[in-house]
């Protein structure tokens, strides 16, 4: 399962100098104007994950293959973008291709970058985007709640599915609240994901800081962070610049010992990479063999036979049952063998639900 994360704020809040940070390179020019970012630049980059490293050191597999995440920069967008001002179409555009919304807040003074506003303020930025979203969807769904209106006065059984999604939508972006903030049943989650609603996306806060506030925060993020939890989104607290130049240290001790100099234990990438899981509801369970030692994600509450079906859909077809070891159990136990014959690898079927961190051999027939 790949995952797809549409980095956005306003022009010179640091969306570029973080994408090339996290994906350590320099295909985004930065830039202290607005719109340096023209086209979105997109960078993909494996997942940390200690867990894989401790498999592989049991099995010495030929390969190893982490999980991955997608990173696309946006153009920054302005008050108007829904009618079009800036880069305001394209930017919508972008952002309707995405999974989750990292969107990127200057939580920093900074007297040498210049602010589109004149002044910093986390939460009027956050209203200024989320507001041009809201806009863009509400034209969008009042032209689309006619038009389905019209069609289920007809007898389209469609659209008398769609109608009351559409019009809950509607009814929640005229009172000022993001599409996402309504009720959607489980038979309803697919048509309300097919109308592709930008604030249908769940958003990931990015407050960027100086190095100084890297490790605690300051007075800003604590303002994001509580409008965060009252909306039912996540904040994460990063350093653009720390970021970069700890994407021009190669060697890992020395990327360590720059981090602790700093107070930090680790870099913000793993910290965006694992808010932006929790986000999306999102696992991993890992295969092991002398071929290749791999992660993979699925989401929560996912069968074994789901999971089976991210490797190949044969395996999900012809599923037989998943010989399941607890990482834990895998490596207190030095992998496969040692698990089995401590009586710690068990046979779970179709409707196991996989836990974090899994070790899975599935059986299947085809």
């Amino acid at each position: 399962m790949g995952i797809r994360c549409g980095i956005v704020g306003l022009p010179n809040v640091g969306k570029s100098t973080l994408f090339n940070a996290l994906t350590a390179t320099s295909a985004a020019q930065v830039g202290n104007f607005p719109f340096c970012t023209v086209d979105p630049n997109i960078g993909r980059v494996n997942v940390p994950d200690p867990r894989l490293d401790a498999i592989s050191s049991i099995v010495s597999p030929a390969k190893v293959v982490w999980n991955n995440i997608e990173f696309v920069d946006i153009a920054g967008l302005v008050r108007g973008a829904s009618k079009g001002e800036g880069l305001g179409n394209q930017f919508l555009g972008n952002i309707r291709e995405v999974d989750a919304v990292l969107h990127l807040v200057r939580c920093f003074e900074g007297g040498d970058i210049s602010h589109v506003d004149g002044t910093i303020d986390p939460l009027r930025d956050i209203e200024t985007i989320d507001t041009e979203l809201m806009l863009a969807d509400m034209e969008s769904l009042e032209k689309r709640v006619d038009a389905a209106a019209k069609k289920a006065t007809g007898g389209d059984r469609e659209a008398k599915a769609d109608l009351p999604i559409m019009e809950r939508a509607l009814a929640a972006l005229q009172e000022g609240r993001p599409a996402r903030s309504i009720d959607v049943s489980d038979d309803e989650a697919k048509r309300f994901n097919m109308l592709q609603l930008l604030t249908s996306k769940p958003v990931l806060y990015v407050c960027n800081v100086d190095e100084d506030d890297a490790a605690e925060g300051n007075a800003l993020t604590e303002r994001v962070a509580q409008h965060a939890a009252a909306e039912g989104a996540q904040a994460v607290v990063v350093s653009a610049r720390i970021e970069a130049e700890l994407a021009e240290i190669e060697e890992v001790d020395e990327k360590q010992v720059f981090l602790e100099d700093l107070g930090l234990t680790e870099a913000g990438l793993n910290r965006v990479i694992r808010a932006a899981y929790r986000l999306l509801g999102l696992i991993t369970f890992f295969t092991a063999g002398p071929k290749e030692a791999r992660a993979w994600t699925v989401t929560e509450g996912s069968t074994a036979p789901n999971a089976a079906g991210e490797i190949h859909t044969d395996f999900e077809r012809g599923f037989i049952c998943a010989e399941t070891i607890g990482f834990d159990d895998y490596v207190d136990h030095k992998g496969e063998q040692g698990a089995k014959q401590a009586g710690r690898m068990r046979q779970e079927g179709r409707e196991y639900r996989v836990k974090d961190g899994d070790v899975f051999l599935f059986r299947f027939n085809v």
